[in-house]
């Protein structure tokens, strides 16, 4: 039954009033459309709700019981557009996102803490799983938008550029690689390579974008979600790993070095997702204007060198 919310603004303001005339006067209508509200709100219920005469008007049996609950109804649904209005105007509410590990654990902090600032109240949930993780949660609708590799070929998602991520070469300060000012992919062929696994998809962006005969493909240790990981056993000097470069931020006072890795040079794409044509929420809608108004552009080389 969809009970028209006019016709209980009038009941309610008839029964407080006690006419017709001083109740089409306070909610500015004329007699007859006041009386056109009450006759479908009666229509709708199957029953009556006033006993009118030319001179008074008078509740129901059935007008008086109604009468309070129309009353909450009304008050239910008047705290509820307040409530939604507050939340578009103050961004109040819980934000969903999907994050690859990389972006969740150097990209959102700074992100999260001026957010959360402002909005003290608000709940963040993050996804932090691999590329193609964060792409199903976004077509699930289990999460508002994402935070991933750019290059997701569906026409349901939105792909929108965040910065672009060079991979360099990570190795402890001592390793002898460390003493060049640039390292060719070839040349790690003498040395243990950390990989990750194939389900990470910078696993794959190394994969298609190095040709088969570059050491890359030789790996002597796999890790299969983080990064960090791999960074833990280069710092104990097992060997070295290719990263983005933002996988070494925060580390200024760590035992690794990164230098740039060419021929070729190979960057990835961080970019935000989000199902189009679907509007995010106000919470959700801040919480990206700021991860992009922080993040967005081209990175600087160097901007996390060791």
């Amino acid at each position: 039954m969809n009970l028209d919310v006019h016709g209980l603004q009038a009941f309610a303001r008839i029964a407080e009033l006690g006419t017709f005339q001083k109740a089409a006067k306070a909610l500015f209508l004329s007699q007859s459309a006041l009386s056109r509200r009450i006759s479908k709100l009666e229509a709708d219920l199957g029953v009556r709700l006033l006993d009118r005469t030319t001179r008074r008007v008078r509740l129901t049996a059935v007008g008086r019981d109604f009468l309070p609950q129309a009353r909450r109804l009304i008050e239910e649904l008047e705290t509820s557009i307040t409530g939604l209005r507050d939340m578009v105007k103050h961004g109040s509410g819980q934000v969903v996102l999907g994050c690859v590990p990389t972006a969740a654990m150097h990209i959102l902090p700074p992100v999260i803490k001026d957010y959360s600032a402002k909005h003290p109240d608000n709940r963040i949930r993050i996804l932090d799983v691999h590329a193609n993780e964060v792409l199903q949660a976004v077509l699930r609708g289990e999460a508002e938008f994402g935070l991933t590799l750019s290059g997701a070929d569906e026409p349901e998602i939105e792909t929108e550029p965040l910065f672009d991520d060079p991979f360099v070469l990570a190795c402890h300060k001592d390793h002898p690689l460390a003493k060049r000012r640039s390292v060719k992919w070839a040349e790690l062929a003498a040395y243990r390579v950390i990989t990750v696994g194939r389900m990470s998809g910078n696993r794959a962006l190394l994969d298609f974008g190095l040709p088969g005969n570059l050491p890359q493909q030789r790996w002597t240790y796999e890790v299969q979600h983080s990064f960090s990981t791999g960074l833990g056993l280069v710092e104990a000097g097992i060997g070295v790993i290719a990263v983005p470069m933002l996988a070494l931020a925060g580390r200024k006072n760590s035992s690794l070095v990164s230098r740039p890795l060419v021929e070729p040079k190979l960057t990835r794409t961080l970019a935000v997702i989000r199902r189009r044509g679907v509007t995010l929420s106000p919470a959700a809608q801040e919480f990206l204007t700021m991860v992009k108004k922080r993040w967005a552009g081209p990175r600087r080389e160097g901007r996390v060198r060791g």
